[in-house]
């Protein structure tokens, strides 16, 4: 590990104290199998058109490494959040990421899906044995949320109440596959789905956040949008509204594929100006409410 990830724990310890909480709680944390994840920081290395502009990695360490650091930051619950880019490999990330669970008791139990004629039948064991949180990303795995596949899998989920991190924003990266319209579609069909939407649906803002306010379930994670490295400034005239849903704005980081410290990410939260009781909330309260320790 490298002596400058090891002095970020410093800053970020300092953030949560500063704001008297117990620590931070993260639900947009990636841990993958170890041939996946070099496929997804190649990805990332070649700066190809998913990507769309340089991103080195600040935490390109081993599991174990990472897991360390995590703790080190004071980061006491996480998700690890697979993604099944195309049909066939949910099942292998999936159990994958149920054993990586089951050996670190900070991790939220993640799994995923694709709309493939299986996907009920996994999603349902899943939800049956008491998995956390699923994600999908639609930019990568190049779907709609609306596929007709997924209609039995969201109607599985609205009555568990699983919750779902789902990339559907354009950011950074757009195709004919992201932005609000498809989930949209979804939630008037399917409208108790508990929908956490990533990057605050960035660029999107304003399309996403109104469905944070229509919709009960739906909520929102921080995930780069408040840094300069996204490309996104978040509209300052939302902000205010943003503030009104505070008790459904959690914090994410992307870790470990950022390319800047983990603490640059509170910081942009902080200079919001949206004040600590909103911080609190987003870093730590809603994450417990809705997940437990």
């Amino acid at each position: 590990m490298t002596d400058d990830a090891r002095s970020d724990g410093a800053a970020v310890r300092a953030f949560w104290q500063g704001l008297g909480l117990p620590g931070l709680f993260d639900v947009h944390v990636h841990f993958l199998p170890e041939p996946i994840q070099r496929a997804v920081y190649a990805v990332f290395d070649a700066a190809g058109p998913k990507i769309g502009r340089d991103w080195p990695i600040r935490y390109r360490f081993d599991h174990e490494e990472r897991v360390e650091l995590l703790r080190d930051f004071g980061v006491r619950r996480f998700s690890t959040l697979p993604y099944a880019h195309k049909p066939g490999v949910a099942g292998f990330l999936n159990d994958w990421s149920r054993d990586f669970a089951a050996g670190i008791p900070e991790v939220l139990w993640s799994a995923t899906f694709f709309p493939e004629p299986d996907a009920p039948s996994y999603v349902g064991e899943l939800v049956e044995a008491g998995v956390d949180i699923f994600k999908v990303h639609v930019q990568v795995g190049e779907f709609h949320l609306d596929d007709p596949l997924l209609d039995p899998v969201w109607g599985l989920l609205e009555d568990a109440g699983t919750p779902i991190v789902i990339h559907a924003g354009s950011g950074p990266v757009g195709n004919a596959f992201t932005g609000p319209t498809s989930m949209r579609r979804v939630l008037e069909r399917f409208p108790r789905l508990f929908v956490i939407v990533a990057h605050l649906g960035a660029p999107e803002c304003e399309e996403f956040l109104v469905l944070a306010e229509t919709f009960e379930r739906v909520h929102l994670d921080t995930t780069m949008v408040f840094t300069d490295f996204f490309g996104v400034e978040y509209p300052p005239a939302l902000l205010p509204r943003l503030a009104d849903l505070q008790d459904k704005v959690l914090l994410g980081s992307d870790f470990p594929t950022i390319p800047y410290p983990y603490v640059e990410q509170l910081d942009g939260l902080a200079a919001t100006g949206l004040g600590d009781d909103w911080l609190r909330a987003v870093c730590w309260h809603n994450g417990v409410r809705i997940f437990g320790l």
